[in-house]
């Protein structure tokens, strides 16, 4: 199943307090569960005013459903063609 990037515009978030962040994720978590079980969220990165998030999902629409059923905003959706890392050097 493909693995998703999104890029969610979010001002301020590296000051969300950690009940915040907590809030944010158990709301992702209760989307997904009322969803197809096929979407799963792997992890996100908090940075300035951005936050990107890892999904494994049949496709891009299933993304945008979430989001609008978690009022969650998506700047950029790109799925991954590949991932690499040191190991991929040998």
């Amino acid at each position: 199943m493909p693995k998703y990037v999104i890029e969610r515009d979010l001002s301020g978030a590296e000051d969300l307090s950690a009940q915040e962040l907590q809030e944010i994720s158990a709301k992702s978590c209760s989307v997904i569960q009322g969803m197809d079980p096929t979407i799963q969220w792997n992890q996100s990165f908090i940075t300035g005013n951005k936050i990107y998030c890892e999904y494994i999902a049949e496709n891009e629409a299933q993304l945008r459903e979430h989001a609008d059923k978690g009022n969650f905003p998506i700047t950029h959706v790109a799925e991954v063609k590949a991932i690499i890392d040191p190991t991929s050097a040998e």
